[in-house]
């Protein structure tokens, strides 16, 4: 059994992309996602990667993009080695249940973020300004409290490295016009409270999370990753209590700890303890397993 993989080098496929967390293939028409165990905090990769971090992020998105297919179309063509090309046969060990074969899409230059309950930068604009990406939300909310309602808060898809940074609802018209931008929050609304539902009858609160999407074949498709540990907050629904920070079954616990030692959260990363790395993991696991019953 494969563990972990930090990196991985196909010789024979083209690389066209690496980034903090997958490497990713082109084949033809079709790219070929492969989910490593690197883990990044503040737009930065650690040195030391998360044992079956990229399968259990795999096996949950896999999960999810099933489950809401019906909402909006999605870009796996397959996740079993046995349907690849031929290219990836004498590569099926490492490609196996870290992998997706996806159709190509143009991906759209907007993060989809969707805000269930205030946090994170959400909360730090909200303390600012009363409002988060132009959204005025009611006075005297706390951290961590449940928003009246989801609302969409977009952000700029920054290169490797760069932070993304909060825009307003008007600026993602100007990027991409005005039905797409409709359709986009509303899609993203849609997917997320669906999501919230299910995990809610898990466990789980899912307080935010990030959507992509592309355009294939003149289509509107979700795309990348979907309602994971890496890409959301998942909070213990039995251990919620607004007024602060909350326990997370997401990295949220490796950034806390990277605060506690008072790194500057820039290159280059600090060495991770092993029981962090084994935390950190057993969080990842726990996600999967409530969400999905399965286990690694």
């Amino acid at each position: 059994m494969q563990d972990t993989i930090f990196e991985t080098n196909f010789e024979e496929i083209r690389l066209i992309r690496r980034g903090k967390v997958r490497d990713i293939y082109e084949i033809d028409d079709m790219l070929l996602i492969v989910a490593t165990d690197r883990i990044s905090a503040f737009d930065v990769v650690m040195n030391e990667p998360i044992p079956q971090k990229g399968k259990i992020l795999t096996a949950i998105s896999i999960f999810w993009f099933e489950r809401l297919k019906s909402i909006v179309e999605n870009h796996i063509i397959s996740t079993e080695p046995d349907g690849y090309p031929e290219i990836c046969k004498k590569y099926s060990k490492e490609l196996e249940g870290r992998s997706m074969l996806v159709r190509k899409a143009e991906p759209l230059p907007v993060e989809c973020i969707v805000r269930g309950y205030i946090s994170g930068s959400g909360w730090n604009d909200y303390r600012e300004t009363g409002a988060i990406c132009g959204i005025r939300l009611p006075d005297g909310l706390k951290e961590s409290d449940r928003l009246p309602e989801p609302i969409f808060t977009p952000s700029t898809k920054a290169q490797d490295g760069v932070h993304d940074e909060n825009i307003t609802f008007d600026r993602v018209v100007e990027l991409i016009g005005s039905e797409l931008a409709e359709e986009i929050r509303s899609l993203s609304i849609k997917l997320y409270e669906e999501g919230r539902r299910y995990a809610e009858s898990r466990g789980i609160i899912i307080a935010d999370t990030k959507f992509e999407f592309g355009i294939c074949d003149g289509k509107l498709i979700l795309i990348d990753e979907v309602l994971t540990p890496d890409s959301s907050r998942f909070w213990p629904m039995d251990e919620y209590s607004p007024g602060g920070p909350q326990k997370s079954f997401d990295k949220q616990f490796l950034r806390d700890y990277l605060i506690s030692i008072n790194w500057p959260k820039t290159p280059p990363p600090p060495a991770l303890p092993e029981d962090i790395i084994q935390k950190t993991r057993a969080k990842y696991i726990e996600a999967l397993k409530r969400l999905t019953g399965k286990e690694i």
